[in-house]
């Protein structure tokens, strides 16, 4: 079974906030006062003007031209974008945090052949960053729900009825 996210996550008001210059966007409360925004196809569409700067910091889905409306959002709180792909165990993932108008972390990636521990990944490091904290026994990653749903898009899905 495979995991496969892109999102930008960031304070819950402030992702509230900055997602309403985006069509399409949702907001999706994560734990510990943290939100996520879906990357979907639409939300990138939205956003991308066609240049290629994600892909210069490394990332598979990050729009262009979207570091730089990170970097404005970050004017009032750090903002992190990450991806994280895996299936049967292998992959790899990617994190950046933009704070006070620029980059301030990152871009940090890390793939699962490397073997790093999951307080070091570069999503558990991201969300340090953005005030997480984990328990005793998991990661920052765990610890505000990431482990919640296995794909992107699951995360716009309507929540089942009880």
């Amino acid at each position: 079974m495979g995991y496969a996210l892109q999102a930008v996550i960031a304070a819950d008001e402030l992702l509230r906030v900055a997602s309403r210059e985006v069509p399409g966007a949702r907001v999706v409360s994560l734990g510990q006062g943290l939100s996520l925004m879906p990357m979907t196809d639409e939300v990138f569409d939205a956003v991308t003007n066609g240049s290629s700067d994600g892909a210069e910091l490394g990332f598979w889905k990050l729009p262009g031209g979207f570091a730089t409306v990170l970097a404005r959002w970050s004017s009032t709180g750090p903002f992190a974008y990450v991806e994280a792909e895996y299936f049967g165990g292998a992959g790899e993932q990617r994190a950046a945090v933009w704070a006070d108008g620029s980059l301030a972390l990152g871009p940090l990636d890390a793939s699962e052949k490397k073997r790093f521990s999951r307080a070091v990944s570069p999503i558990s490091q991201a969300l340090r960053r953005l005030g997480a904290r984990k328990r005793l026994g998991e990661d920052e990653f765990e610890a505000v729900g990431l482990d919640r749903h296995r794909n992107t898009e699951d995360w716009t899905a309507p929540a089942p009825a009880d």
